[in-house]
């Protein structure tokens, strides 16, 4: 018999490690299951952390006790407080050197992770998931599950939503496709659409090698973090309304080639034609690192999501728990972290035999997670995409009064609701 009670996680994104971290945190064994070899899904490539939002559900989170993830990117951020079309006070993470640091934290705190391990198979009976197996036949027990599995990919649905497959950060074509635990437990889950009534949205920014720009365009990005190139005419793309991520969906998306500095170059547009992106002066050797098909496409995401409670709880399912894109039309790595933070709390609960923890709404957290879905079941909600940083979401945070940039003001917050330090051990059984 196990000593400790056991969670399984499966998706090692920035969801599925910040379960895991608070799912150990609360005195559980942490199974952490990654198809790759590499943490952090689209955080490989992500690095806008604290922009608009963002800020006060990081603050948020790290008050009510789950903030180790954040420390994380702060202290390997490239460039901090920096100002871009429609976003303020944001903090630009290394993609480089954020990756291992996470790894070397889980590894510190005891969480097991299992690389290559695609599960294939979930055993679940009467609403309770008993284990799940890879396709090496490896079987994982568990006292309760959470499905970081994420919504993009696999490469057939980008061939048949997208453009194709653009060879993204995901990794098909080497590791497998992206599985679900939420549909290997039998539950029918919820496909998302983009702004032209099509099923699903894409990936909204590429990387290029930053090597391969002009010595003042990467001058120009190591200095201030931000390089803002206006567009001819003749040189605009449109693809706003195919975006996953709606608050980059402005005008000054399309007039301009907007980069941010992560360690690569951030280029903020879904794709850009590769031709016509040598033409711009500073770009004449440009070449894309994510993804490699960047002048054609990109992935398609928002394509499988569960339905859930306010607790993060899957429908149907009695210990199963979602968390980041998984638990809806939630956009970013803050996003991911505040779910994943919360899932992670909760299945100890569940293990505990403790109903589950809803946050309140008086938080932006809270807020945010009863917000989305309650609005994914509304006539065209399932065409938008919500996020702390802009969209519906944060213009729904600032009507509330909850968007604050006061650190001292937000744990006040937290603390005046009874919250503060609530996702640390003594909380959850």
């Amino acid at each position: 018999m196990r000593a400790k009670k056991r969670a399984v996680i499966v998706g090692g994104g920035w969801a599925g490690c910040a379960a895991a971290v608070s799912a150990v945190k609360c005195g559980m064994e942490a199974v952490l299951l990654e198809r790759t070899d590499l943490l952090l899904g689209t955080g490989l490539v992500g690095g806008i952390m604290r922009n608009n939002g963002r800020f006060t559900a990081q603050e948020e989170c790290t008050a009510l006790g789950g903030g180790e993830l954040f420390h994380i990117t702060d202290e390997n951020s490239r460039h901090k407080n920096v100002d871009f079309p429609g976003h303020r006070h944001a903090n630009l993470y290394d993609v480089t050197k954020t990756p291992a640091a996470v790894e070397k934290y889980l590894g510190e705190i005891g969480v097991r992770v299992g690389y290559q391990t695609r599960i294939g198979k979930a055993n679940a009976a009467d609403g309770v998931l008993r284990s799940v197996t890879d396709g090496a036949g490896r079987t994982f027990e568990g006292d309760v599950f959470v499905d970081a599995t994420g919504s993009a990919g696999p490469q057939g649905n980008c061939a048949k939503y997208g453009n194709g497959c653009a060879m993204c950060i995901l990794r098909c074509p080497s590791f497998g496709g992206r599985v679900s635990l939420t549909a290997l437990a039998g539950v029918e889950e919820i496909q998302g659409k983009n702004a032209l009534g099509g099923i699903g949205a894409m990936s909204g920014s590429c990387k290029l090698l930053k090597e391969s720009l002009s010595p003042a365009l990467r001058a120009q990005l190591d200095r201030t973090g931000v390089a803002v190139i206006p567009l001819p005419a003749e040189l605009t793309e449109d693809h706003l309304a195919k975006k996953a991520c709606q608050q980059y969906a402005l005008p000054e998306y399309k007039e301009n080639l907007i980069l941010l500095d992560t360690g690569h170059a951030k280029l903020m547009a879904s794709f850009f034609n590769l031709r016509k992106l040598r033409r711009v002066p500073g770009f004449e050797a440009a070449r894309y690192v994510d993804p490699y098909a960047g002048g054609r496409g990109n992935s398609i995401r928002f394509l499988a999501m569960a339905p859930r409670d306010d607790a993060l709880v899957v429908k149907g399912m009695k210990n199963l728990l979602c968390a980041g894109e998984k638990a809806g039309l939630l956009v970013g790595h803050t996003e991911a972290i505040v779910t994943g933070s919360l899932a992670g709390f909760n299945a100890a609960r569940l293990a505990c035999g403790k109903m589950p923890l809803i946050l309140p709404r008086e938080l932006a957290c809270g807020e945010a997670i009863a917000f989305v879905r309650e609005q994914m079941g509304l006539p065209g909600g399932l065409e938008k995409k919500y996020t702390f940083s802009g969209s519906v979401l944060f213009a729904r945070i600032k009507s509330l009064g909850l968007y604050s940039t006061d650190p001292e003001e937000i744990r006040q917050r937290v603390e005046n609701l009874g919250m503060t330090g609530v996702l640390r051990p003594s909380s959850a059984c």
